[in-house]
């Protein structure tokens, strides 16, 4: 079996275990690829048997094809391939033997890769698509919580404060990204109040938004948003709240959060399609809750004072007009670090007396200020902002980091819905606008930046190549003639198959065959410039014989050539085994080049006529 197929199976393994690195094993097909992995991992310690190799071959050829299934982003995807491509040459080393060197063996994998990939294109074109594998729902809801958090403390953001992770990006692939001020990203709903701290209400009623199957980048209602998440332990993701969410996975609420029924531990990427919903959908237009009224009676006296008397003014509007005035007159600052609040009225201790705080605080008070008024209130977390990166040669996007997250209101108005407000932005030094990206600097960063720009390239294709964009492409072929699709579908099919077959042909009569044997035929080439080719039935030790006669300063250089062909090619296997033999060969053949380059020899008349390489026996 050899010590180049072991290696190379070994090297397969290595990639498949940097591949799973990004597998999250709640995920049904992400358990089976971890466990079919582990299984080929132990089948490879135990092998012994020929058979038994040829299995580990095959399971981790089906493991990368999971991975595939599971991970359509841009470096799982050359991951995967280069897994694939490893396995392969592992295979033909198994079948070969110790003939070839490691390196004709990655060279006819990659022939059959190449080989493979007119059918392939077939069937990507042709077979009906389905939803991308790594849209399979999980096995169970991670807890765990990074950035953002479903209940919403004055104090809970401030530790995301210098925290430059990556947490989203975004392309807008149909138009311009929003203007500055308009780019808040909602993610959570806190609409249930206990006196000190926000908290997402269960129970809330899920809206039957129409969501149309994902469409092509050209389509009608093309992609608006297309969102790439990282691992945040959250099942809501971000959105603007603007248009409808694509795929059957994404479920939206009558209060605007939009959740994604994907593992959180993994990168999530899914789109918002440009279309407005229809009437009684748009979760803005949701009439409020009682809940959305209610507060803690007597848990911050002066709180629920001011708020009363803000209630006696006739129309919400103006209760919001007065909220404001008070909140621009009072001094307030934007802080970072402002501290721990008492247990005792905590946000009375904010409003009356430290007047310092983070979007939090605002957020938090101000909704409760607005309760009390009797207008309809809720604080939403989220981001804010972002850095927009422009890309070379493609479109730009938004990069979103944990410290652009960020809390703002909600407020119902009669005949308005409800409406964006952020109290942040009315105090003296408001949180400072982030308008350069918070990624490292320098060469690094900046080529880090254009990598994810071409990542959202391969993931809108991905994203947008579906069941609809299928269709336009059948329906350009063949019109209105849909009952031709199996036919054509055979035919192609068969036409791939013979380009591949044709390909895989060409490839090897090109780079193919016994390397030893080409070794020494790049050698007669160098004679056969000079005149000098062997004749018809001539053996190799004959030919350099009557060479060596004509040009007697190239005796030792071709007789070291008739020697170490004669050992690699006959004698028992040595140190080193095959591989070694041909690149003394090569070497020989180098020498041989710069002898005849110096011009030392000086041929007499021409020697031979022209033919194919001699026998190499006498």
């Amino acid at each position: 079996m050899g010590r180049t197929a072991a290696r190379l199976q070994w090297l397969a393994m290595g990639l498949l275990a940097l591949g799973l690195t990004g597998v999250s094993p709640v995920q049904v097909l992400g358990a089976l690829a971890i466990g079919l992995s582990v299984l080929t991992a132990l089948k490879l310690l135990e092998a012994r048997r020929l058979g038994e190799r040829r299995l580990v071959a095959l399971l981790q050829l089906v493991v990368a094809g999971l991975l595939s299934a599971l991970q359509p982003d841009l470096v799982p995807s050359l991951l995967q391939i280069a897994t694939m491509f490893v396995a392969l040459a592992g295979l033909l080393a198994l079948e070969v033997g110790e003939g070839p060197d490691w390196r004709s063996l990655l060279r006819r994998s990659m022939s059959v890769l190449l080989a493979a990939l007119p059918m392939a294109l077939v069937l990507l074109l042709l077979v009906p698509r389905m939803s991308p594998f790594s849209m399979l729902p999980i096995l169970d809801d991670q807890t765990a919580v990074t950035g953002l958090s479903e209940t919403l403390n004055p104090g809970s953001i401030a530790a995301l404060a210098d925290d430059t992770a990556p947490a989203a990006r975004v392309s807008f692939p149909t138009g311009a990204p929003p203007a500055a001020e308009q780019r808040y990203w909602r993610v959570l709903v806190h609409d249930r109040f206990d006196g000190r701290q926000w908290l997402a209400a269960p129970g809330v009623r899920r809206l039957s938004v129409t969501t149309p199957e994902t469409p092509g980048p050209n389509a009608t209602g093309a992609l608006q948003e297309l969102w790439i998440v990282e691992p945040s332990g959250l099942t809501t993701v971000p959105w603007s709240g603007n248009g409808v969410p694509l795929g059957t996975l994404l479920r939206q609420d009558s209060r605007g959060e939009l959740r994604l029924r994907l593992s959180t531990g993994q990168r999530r990427v899914y789109g918002i399609a440009a279309v407005p919903p229809s009437a009684g959908d748009n979760w803005r237009e949701q009439p409020p809750r009682p809940l959305d009224l209610q507060g803690i009676s007597g848990r911050n006296p002066r709180l629920e004072a001011l708020g009363a008397q803000w209630s006696r003014l006739p129309a919400p509007r103006e209760r919001l007009m007065a909220a404001e005035r008070w909140f621009r007159n009072q001094g307030f600052r934007y802080s970072r670090t402002p501290g721990a609040l008492p247990e005792q009225a905590p946000l009375d201790a904010f409003l009356f007396d430290r007047r310092e705080g983070f979007c939090g605080h605002f957020a938090g008070s101000f909704s409760a200020l607005m309760r009390r008024a009797g207008v309809p209130a809720r604080v939403v977390s989220g981001f804010r902002g972002g850095s927009w990166v422009t890309a070379l040669g493609g479109e730009g996007y938004l990069d979103l980091r944990r410290s652009d997250a960020h809390a703002w209101s909600e407020v119902w108005l009669p005949g308005e819905g409800w409406i964006r407000i952020d109290p942040s932005a009315w105090v003296t030094n408001p949180a400072p606008a982030r308008s350069q990206a918070p990624a490292a600097q320098g060469s690094l960063g900046w080529l880090q930046r254009q990598w994810w720009a071409v990542d959202l390239l391969w993931t809108r294709w991905w994203l947008g190549f579906d069941r609809q964009a299928q269709d336009q492409l059948l329906r350009r072929l063949l019109g209105e003639q849909r009952g031709w699709v199996g036919a054509l579908i055979l035919v192609l099919v068969a036409v791939g198959l013979a380009a591949g077959l044709g390909l895989l042909a060409w490839l090897g009569r090109r780079g193919g065959g016994d390397p030893l044997r080409r070794e020494l035929e790049r050698s007669l080439a160098l004679l056969a410039r000079h005149g000098l080719a062997p004749t018809p039935g001539e053996t190799l030790p004959r030919f350099l014989a009557r060479v060596q006669r004509q040009w007697p300063a190239l005796a030792a250089d071709l007789n070291g050539l008739a020697d170490t062909y004669g050992a690699a090619r006959f004698a028992p296997p040595r140190s080193g085994g095959p591989a070694a033999g041909l690149r003394e060969l090569r070497r020989r053949r180098r020498r041989l080049a710069s002898e005849l380059h110096r011009g030392n020899s000086h041929p007499g008349k021409h020697a031979g006529h022209a033919g194919t390489a001699p026998d190499a026996t006498d």
